[in-house]
């Protein structure tokens, strides 16, 4: 299986100068652990996690005033659509990571989560005895 199967299109693109309470807010919306970070100013690309805001939170600091670019990653390891799940997985266990942006040459197409790929390796529900 390919990760153009697994990956949520779904994706969130947020801002550097958002806070850290206002990506949370649209995490929390979109349902989704993560957001890209587009930063115009040097045509970057970061990822912001739920991790990263827990994190910045946990250590006193305020998510109505932390912008996400503080705490965005931007040395990015990034998937291919026509990447096996195999090699996202790889990439994340080596990576110490749970998300991996997924681009179509230059251009951001989705995301692709641990739970992405387990729930492609995971057997049906239905095939699972009760």
């Amino acid at each position: 299986m390919l990760v153009r199967d697994a990956m949520s299109t779904v994706v969130l693109t947020i801002g550097p100068a958002h806070t850290l309470r206002q990506a949370a807010q649209l995490m929390s919306a979109r349902r989704v652990g993560a957001a890209i970070v587009l930063d115009t100013d040097t045509c970057g690309l970061g990822i912001l996690t739920e991790r990263d805001v827990l994190n910045a939170i946990g250590s006193g600091l305020s998510p109505d005033e932390e912008p996400a670019h503080a705490h965005t990653t931007t040395d990015v390891v990034f998937a291919a659509p026509q990447w096996t799940l195999e090699e996202a997985a790889t990439a994340m266990l080596h990576g110490g990571f749970r998300h991996l942006i997924v681009l179509d040459g230059r251009d951001p197409v989705g995301v692709v989560s641990v739970r992405d790929i387990i729930r492609c390796w995971a057997p049906l529900k239905s095939a699972i005895p009760a």
